[in-house]
């Protein structure tokens, strides 16, 4: 047990978030996300899991620790709904409310189809799976620097 560590911070992810630099990016994903077929092409190679959190619990214990990128213009993706790329998911508003909160500031957020957003997860440093059910709870954070 550490202080001022949050409690679904696994030791892996611990290790993860600190293996990271700035500019890499990490998955985190709901439960109907391939997570991993896509992590197996990841720098870090396994799926890392957070079974018992939501996607909102997870992110917000993640971003006490990560910082987002402030040297790009959206350090957040999210995937469009398919048929209706315009709508917002649940899981979209929330991370935004979460991301403004983390970094006390608004967040911009893009938008990617759900292909091009499994693309660019496959190249991502690390994706981290949660119990949430979804859907569209599938996001890419970019680190940035203290």
């Amino acid at each position: 047990m550490l202080k001022l560590i949050h409690p679904l911070m696994t030791p892996e992810l611990l290790y993860v978030l600190r293996a990271m630099g700035h500019g890499d990016n990490l998955v985190i994903c709901d439960r109907n996300h391939p997570a991993t077929t896509i992590a197996a092409s990841t720098t870090h190679g396994t799926l890392l899991t957070v079974f018992g959190a939501t996607l909102e619990q997870l992110s917000e214990a993640v971003l006490t620790h990560f910082p987002l990128d402030t040297f790009v213009d959206s350090p957040v993706t999210r995937m469009k709904v398919v048929d209706d790329p315009e709508q917002l998911a649940d899981a979209h508003l929330s991370m935004q409310r979460v991301a403004n909160a983390a970094e006390s500031n608004t967040v911009s957020i893009r938008a990617l189809e759900r292909f091009a957003f499994y693309k660019e997860a496959a190249e991502s440093f690390a994706i981290v799976q949660t119990s949430d059910p979804g859907p569209y709870g599938c996001f890419i954070l970019k680190k940035g620097v203290l």
